[in-house]
């Protein structure tokens, strides 16, 4: 795995915990040699973690809207930055760059740009990993919300299992290693 995407926040929560949980995944990605691709941001979570990467030696390569551009405050110091047209444009070079996706605790950006990625792989857009980093249990909710689809039949078991979720930076990425993606979703009488 040569980049992960990892879709954040451009403000950094109420917790001093969700900064702490960026900056070890960024210290466990740079570790890795593993570059960074994210929304381009020098504020909030996405500055902490671009600033973690970029001190412990790694590379990061941001992706940011005109539109955003002076309002996220654009970070001035990543080995390389994309400033694209459109939020569309935004998450499809995210995920051209990358080999696989992490969410960190977020608004309702990060849900959308995880929820479409996850979509993307459940159809067979892409076959990359799809994780959620469960710092103090943010995900749970989401967790339970997937489980409830799963039980209501609005999504199937097998295609859950795509959101991989660990509280822990190195695990999380340790799964993605040993990720195996699922065959394409096709539609049949019986899955309707």
């Amino acid at each position: 795995m040569k980049s992960i995407a990892v879709f954040c926040g451009s403000s950094s929560g109420a917790s001093e915990a969700y900064k702490e949980g960026a900056v070890q995944l960024g210290k466990e990605l740079a570790q890795r040699e593993i570059t960074l691709v994210y929304g381009g941001a020098s504020v909030g979570i996405m500055g902490t973690i671009a600033d973690t990467v970029l001190a412990e030696g790694g590379k990061v390569i941001g992706v940011i809207p005109r539109l955003l551009e002076e309002r996220e405050i654009a970070h001035q110091h990543l080995t390389e930055l994309h400033v694209v047209d459109t939020m569309h444009e935004r998450k499809a070079k995210l995920a051209d760059l990358s080999d696989g996706f992490i969410a960190l605790p977020g608004g309702p950006g990060t849900l959308e740009e995880f929820f479409e990625i996850f979509t993307w792989a459940q159809i067979g857009l892409h076959q990359k990993p799809c994780g959620l980093l469960n710092i103090q249990r943010y995900y749970d909710p989401l967790m339970s919300l997937l489980d409830h689809m799963v039980e209501q039949q609005f999504l199937q078991e097998k295609y859950r299992s795509l959101a991989i979720l660990e509280s822990d930076p190195k695990a999380l990425l340790d799964r993605f290693t040993l990720f195996q993606p699922l065959a394409i979703k096709t539609y049949t009488q019986q899955s309707l």
